[in-house]
């Protein structure tokens, strides 16, 4: 799968409604069938950056993505909203899904 961990800096005006700003992006993707996931969550330590975490079934899925009207569409409407270019980290890692963090396991309960 192609996993990808981008962190977005939103200015300050529009922090609090980047969900909504992004929500066309977020759910056209999220329906393209080689996506697994796209997922955004808002820093602790810095209420202006929000990190997406997003997944593609393999590098036709992430191309189709590339190439699509809603993220070309994004690639035009979001940057205003941004502080800088987001810093991405995009790699293929040999799974498709979520494996369970061993060091923290949770024991069944009865």
């Amino acid at each position: 799968m192609i996993f990808i961990t981008a962190k977005f800096r939103v200015k300050p005006e529009h922090a609090d409604r980047w969900p909504e700003i992004a929500r066309s992006f977020t759910e056209a993707t999220r329906n393209e069938p080689g996506c697994l996931w796209f997922d955004w969550s808002r820093s602790l330590e810095d209420p202006n950056e929000y990190v997406l975490v997003e997944a593609f079934r393999d590098g036709d899925a992430g191309a189709a993505h590339v190439g699509s009207d809603h993220f070309k569409a994004a690639q035009q409407e979001l940057p205003q909203y941004l502080v800088e270019t987001p810093r991405v980290i995009n790699t293929t890692v040999p799974q498709d899904d979520w494996s369970p963090l061993g060091e923290m396991a949770v024991p069944e309960s009865d």
